[in-house]
């Protein structure tokens, strides 16, 4: 199942590492140097110019060509959607498939 993150930004359930508030990690001396680095080495992705109210960090297992090497790509999403509303979402994504 895919989570709508935003605008046209949908991403693999299975893929979302984490789904943070961004107010409270922006309170922590190591939150703001984590979003820092993230944004310095070219992890993060905007979904749009509206007021930045979570962070989805992700990962996606690539195989390189040849099926040898598994490269992990991670991205971390500012999204304008509150993290309680998007946990709520992933939540109710396994509700319907009786996961939990």
């Amino acid at each position: 199942m895919f989570l709508h993150l935003g605008r046209d930004i949908v991403v693999p359930v299975k893929n979302i590492i984490s789904i943070i508030d961004v107010e409270s990690v922006k309170n922590l001396k190591d939150g703001k140097a984590f979003l820092k680095t993230a944004e310095e080495e070219g992890f993060v992705h905007k979904i749009s110019d509206e007021k930045v109210k979570s962070c989805v960090i992700t990962e996606n297992v690539e195989i390189s060509h040849g099926g040898k090497e598994k490269v992990v790509k991670t991205i971390i999403y500012y999204s304008p959607i509150s993290s309680i509303t998007l946990q709520r979402r992933a939540n109710f994504i396994d509700e319907i498939h009786g996961i939990k």
